[in-house]
């Protein structure tokens, strides 16, 4: 190889370096992404990050069913920027595991969290949902 053929690959591998740097510069994408998280959160009652064949997710999802409330889910492996979103995940929240679930702007935790939650009534409480426990009876 001469040494023109090396410098001009050189050239090529810094330009294309560069290149790649102004286009991924995973702080710009992490901030973008913690951004429409953060969002996500704040306009919907109830978030659940997810992954569409993840039984977990479809766990904590069933808890939302057997509410009769309608979750905004945002399905990471459905989306191309799934895994940069899963990525702001882990730096708001300090878990990157799915499903993370989010109610009234608060972050609830994953499928264990939430389960454990709604068979408390912690959440029907946060979700400002009554529970009638009386009943009534006729005396006779």
């Amino acid at each position: 190889m001469s040494g023109g053929a090396v410098r001009l690959g050189g050239a090529v591998f810094c330009l294309f370096f560069v290149v790649y740097s102004l286009v991924y510069s995973p702080p710009l994408v992490a901030a973008g992404k913690e951004a429409f998280v953060k969002k996500t959160v704040a306009t919907h009652d109830i978030v659940v990050f997810s992954k569409s064949y993840c039984p977990y997710c479809r766990r904590a999802k069933a808890v939302f069913n057997d509410l009769r409330k309608v979750p905004y889910v945002v399905e990471l492996d459905e989306r191309d920027d799934g895994w940069e979103i899963q990525d702001a995940l882990s730096i708001i929240v300090g878990r990157r595991t799915v499903p993370q679930v989010f109610v009234k702007g608060k972050h609830l935790g994953g499928s264990d969290d939430t389960v454990e939650a709604y068979e408390s009534g912690k959440l029907a409480e946060i979700l400002g949902m009554t529970t009638s426990t009386s009943s009534t009876k006729d005396d006779l």
